[in-house]
């Protein structure tokens, strides 16, 4: 699992003022109130700022030193960053204004602009500090947006206010809403007052990032976010068209999930969300409330990504892809209970969840998602509770105890549940076959099964780094591999490559990854420049072409595993959306067909959810989850991302608008016509036409 990033103008931080001898301390909790880092803001007599800032989670994580130094009216005037990034590329990253030129540098990147008005830099690998600076500059300024440099604006609005205690001394904190800067809004908690500083950030469910001493209050600040969160996610639910009543989708060229081959073309019926006929265009004379002319358009099964952790805003970004249902493979249980309470009585937009039980073992390296536990006992109480909630399936990870684990599978087992996930350390794949798994997690994970040692810690950094060295060097045509392959596939082991995510394995700084290069252009500029920069501590040429060496390898290896019949699923793990379309890319580089990519990331995708009864096809009886497609993704498998119309859960939804939405240009322009029919009282269900409304 790739660590969330956290948003760099939506975190801690202290004053933009320029106050002598002062020092801010912050301290960052991951769930379950274990700390994870810390900020601290110093000061100097000459107005110079210092921060330290450092974040590890699950064995990685930033650290930055910077030095700071702001003009008369609150902005950046000189800026200077080091350290390095979660995977341990290099940051050093500078701003400098001189007169009315500004420059900056970030690594390969080198830009430099008019200054003639006060602009904030927002810097690419930069500390939460930059949010403060922002905060009192706009608080200076007396206005409530501020222009962004390279580009946009940043927009912020006082949402909810609350008295804070420490130890009898009290302050009024404020609840600030923030946009411009990625896909979503983000909430910032602040302080009052001349000098206002950023006071809090939360991440329910994964990160408390709060002032030193007062992490009592976060629990209380939380449920008023969750609540401001709510009103904004609720107005972005009503954008879809509610198909209530009978719904054609005429002359559609159906593609078939499971022979791969497309329908002459049909009508399919839709009715609260289900398919109840599908026959030849114009055979079936039945009145209907909703039409739409999908006017030879082929129709898929909705996608299926196989490898989420959902957030509240990512869901339109998933649907607008097609992504009609989400595997979450470890979350906040808390928080994706309430994700699914709410799409369901569609409060929320977002593709349908298929819930996977996280579950990891208690050691430094800990993923604190789901139950941490210490012994087979909590973990067959944490299997119970999965169970009871329905959960189809476990995901076991990293730092999970290997003296417990065939015992923790095998209960598993009985209580009805797959079992995947990461190979915990000190093990290889091939133990975790022999443990009964059923499904591995990610390329790394597999292609380790050939490089680490006994004393192989793979919690660490090395889990990517010695696949991304080794893998160049190894004989897939050997007898390790080819006995490894014949091991999966004896033991029907299913495999979640997440190829598109380990892409930063080899991407080197100022380029942009392979599954992202068609799409990133119609980005938001702040996340087109993240996109544009390395990962991995890449020093010098020779080592790039290694590491893209042994990338290419691994994609080879998934194509292996596939004509050998080991089943393979679309999962990503990054990007929402969009990286599903990469990661078929890649399916279709390592061999597939582009309509057998298609089928892992439609009928596959059911399969291993456990939901193939109602999903994955288009068929009478089945989920009407549709995607109807410009092109043609049977042959170019690229069409994918040319989505006219996207059905699901009873709705339909254009992606050109939720694009717009989120800051994304559009990619499909054209309209998608549903004409609507009102019912006349009295004439046993007979139509007449009332209008026509353009979904664009």
């Amino acid at each position: 699992m790739k660590i969330k990033a956290l948003s760099l103008l939506t975190l801690l931080a202290c004053s933009g003022s320029v106050w002598a001898e002062q020092q801010y301390s912050y301290t960052i909790l991951v769930d379950n109130g274990v700390k994870a880092g810390e900020q601290i803001v110093k000061v100097d007599d000459d107005g110079e700022i210092s921060v330290r800032y450092i974040f590890k989670d699950n064995g990685r994580g930033p650290e930055l030193d910077e030095k700071i130094s702001l003009n008369k009216e609150g902005f950046i005037s000189d800026y200077q960053a080091k350290g390095n990034t979660t995977f341990g590329s290099v940051i050093n990253e500078k701003f400098k204004v001189e007169g009315n030129n500004a420059s900056w540098s970030t690594g390969k990147e080198q830009n430099k602009a008019k200054y003639q008005q006060n602009a904030l830099y927002l810097p690419v690998d930069g500390s939460p500090y930059l949010s403060s600076i922002a905060i009192a500059a706009m608080a200076k300024s007396g206005k409530n947006s501020l222009p962004l440099l390279p580009s946009g604006t940043l927009t912020q609005e006082v949402v909810s206010e609350l008295i804070v205690d420490n130890g009898g001394e009290k302050q009024q904190v404020q609840l600030l809403v923030q946009t411009g800067v990625g896909f979503e809004p983000n909430f910032v908690w602040a302080t009052q007052g001349e000098n206002p500083r950023m006071f809090a950030y939360l991440i329910p469910g994964y990160v408390t990032l709060i002032e030193e001493g007062w992490q009592h209050n976060a629990k209380a600040m939380l449920d008023i976010q969750q609540k401001a969160e709510t009103l904004l996610l609720e107005k972005l639910a009503l954008l879809p068209k509610k198909l209530n009543g009978l719904t054609v989708v005429r002359h559609a060229r159906i593609f078939d999930s499971a022979t791969l081959k497309l329908s002459s073309p049909s009508d399919i019926y839709l009715l609260r969300g289900k398919i109840t006929s599908i026959v030849p265009t114009g055979s079936l004379q039945s009145p209907v409330d909703h039409e739409i002319d999908a006017a030879n358009r082929i129709v898929l099964p909705g996608l299926f990504d196989m490898h989420g952790h959902l957030s509240r805003w990512e869901g339109p970004l998933h649907l607008a892809a097609g992504v009609t249902t989400l595997r979450d493979m470890g979350n906040d249980n808390a928080t994706l209970q309430l994700m699914i309470d709410e799409i369901d009585t569609d409060k929320l937009l977002a593709p349908t969840i298929v819930p996977t039980g996280f579950l990891e073992g208690e050691s430094a390296f800990s993923a604190r998602n789901g139950f941490v536990i210490k012994d087979l006992a909590e973990a067959k109480n944490a299997i119970d509770w999965y169970a009871a909630h329905g959960y189809p399936q476990l995901k076991i990870y990293n730092s999970f105890p290997k003296e417990i684990l065939k015992d923790t599978v095998a209960y598993a087992h009985s209580r009805g549940l797959r079992v995947s996930g990461h190979v915990p350390a000190f093990l290889k794949a091939e133990d975790a076959v022999a443990a009964g798994f059923d499904e591995i997690q990610h390329i790394n994970q597999l292609m380790l099964n050939f490089l680490v040692k006994p004393d192989t810690d793979t919690r660490t950094l090395d889990r990517f780094y010695l696949p991304a060295k080794q893998v160049a060097d190894l004989d897939l045509q050997g007898k390790e591999v080819q006995d490894f392959i014949r091991l999966l596939k004896t033991h029907n082991v299913t495999v979640d490559p997440t190829l598109a995510t380990f892409d930063f394995l080899k991407k080197t700084d100022g380029t942009v990854g392979e599954p992202w290069r068609a799409i990133v252009k119609h980005l938001p500029p702040d996340i087109q420049r993240a996109y544009a920069r390395a990962e991995l501590d890449i020093p010098d040429e020779a080592t790039a072409t290694r590491y893209a060496k042994s990338y290419a390898k691994m994609v080879e290896f998934v194509g292996m595993m596939y004509k050998a019949g080991i089943p393979v699923v679309a999962g990503t793990d990054e990007l929402a959306g969009f990286t599903l379309q990469g990661e078929l890319e890649l399916l279709v580089k390592a061999g597939l067909t582009a309509a057998e990519a298609l089928q892992v990331a439609t009928l596959n995708g059911a399969r291993y959810s456990k939901v193939d009864q109602h999903k994955g096809q288009i068929k009478v009886g089945f989920d009407a989850d549709l995607l109807l497609v410009d092109g043609d993704p049977t042959k170019n498998i690229a069409d994918i991302r040319k989505l006219a119309l996207v059905i699901t859960q009873g709705k339909a939804m254009v992606p050109a608008d939720l694009y717009r939405k989120l800051g994304v240009e559009p990619f499909v322009k054209d309209q998608v016509k549903i004409r609507d029919f009102d019912t006349e009282k009295g004439q046993g269900g007979g139509k007449t036409r009332q209008g026509h409304r353009h979904l664009h």
